[in-house]
């Protein structure tokens, strides 16, 4: 298939037969997703994961960060955790590396020199700003999650997609596509759902897990955050620019860790008279993690890749480093610049 907005096809029969190859003579394998994972990236690792366990692969799971800390959403709802381990102690040697839903190799933070340690580097993804970086890949921007391609290889690795494996690749599906709200849910997402349901998965927990259920010190933050909010109507070209931030101190003053307020982006986008919404959270490092949403007619993966960030079209971010203001002006002239999606 080609994603008609990129241009790029996904992968062939050749390439799936090679993936499949690849695994199944590998005998050490190490997955990896980007750091800050989000559900898509848990979730394709952990039911992969789980999966070549059963095919009798000594395989571990981790992302590039010093220490590994599950985010609080998807602690008590993925299973597979046993399988991860801290950068430290994966082995250096793998036969195989598995990059999952990272687009470029500086998103695999400490793991990154293991592709040039590995035998083979296999990338599965689904981001049109994918760079490429593997020996060989998996890629395909027209699907909605990375979720749904590994869904694709674990069958036909021969592993029956039970409940246990079944979780992961519903929570990276619903979370890539808002609860199948976004653009990018397709027929095929919906009968994969199915799918999915038809194991016996629960995804009215999943949901409410996800979506539903916060800290009390998130209530109260989303509350500062949206008291202050600012909405510019005359930016994006005239469609609106929604926007507000949360501080290092808050966040930490409720209690709160970064990937606990991820969602007040949703607070702010549902602004009727703004295209885009921006969240700038800051970081006890003194940066601010910026998130950005459009409803369809800015590709916020190209504004946000001017600042070394990434995404997708319509849900991107970055790491800045200046202040609330000097970010929100880079921000304005970014999108004032912007071309328009056609479709």
């Amino acid at each position: 298939m080609i994603d008609v907005a990129t241009g790029v096809a996904g992968p062939n029969e050749a390439a799936w037969g090679r993936a499949v190859d690849l695994l199944c003579a590998a005998k050490t394998v190490v997955l990896a997703c980007h750091i800050g994972p989000d559900g898509d990236a848990l979730g394709s690792m952990l039911s992969l994961g789980l999966a070549l366990e059963r095919l009798g692969t000594d395989v571990v799971c981790s992302w590039g960060s010093e220490t590994l800390v599950l985010p609080a959403t998807y602690a008590g709802l993925l299973p597979g955790q046993h399988l991860l381990r801290p950068p430290a102690e994966v082995p250096q040697v793998p036969d195989c590396l598995v990059a999952l839903d990272t687009a470029s190799l500086d998103r695999l933070g400490l793991l990154a020199p293991l592709t040039g340690t590995a035998k083979e580097t296999l990338v599965i993804d689904h981001h049109a700003t994918n760079t490429h970086f593997g020996t060989f890949e998996l890629v395909d921007p027209s699907s909605a999650a990375t979720a749904v391609l590994v869904a694709e290889l674990i069958q036909r690795l021969g592993v029956t997609l039970d409940a246990e494996l079944a979780v992961g690749l519903y929570v990276g599906i619903t979370t890539d596509t808002g609860s199948f709200r976004f653009s990018a849910t397709t027929p095929d997402v919906h009968r994969l759902a199915a799918q999915l349901l038809a194991t016996g998965i629960r995804h009215d927990e999943i949901a409410r897990a996800i979506y539903d259920t916060h800290d009390f010190g998130y209530v109260k933050l989303l509350g500062e955050a949206l008291s202050r909010a600012s909405l510019e109507r005359d930016a994006v070209g005239g469609r609106g620019l929604v926007w507000t931030y949360t501080t290092a101190d808050e966040m930490t003053g409720h209690g709160l860790r970064m990937d606990q307020i991820e969602g007040i982006i949703d607070g702010v986008r549902v602004t009727a008279q703004a295209e885009v919404a921006v969240l700038l959270k800051g970081d006890l490092d003194g940066t601010y993690k910026v998130s950005t949403r459009s409803k369809g007619a800015i590709d916020m993966s190209l504004i946000c890749g001017q600042f070394h960030g990434g995404g997708h079209r319509f849900a991107a971010g970055f790491t800045a480093h200046g202040s609330v203001d000097e970010t929100m002006a880079q921000l304005r002239a970014a999108l004032s610049a912007a071309v328009p999606l056609s479709g």
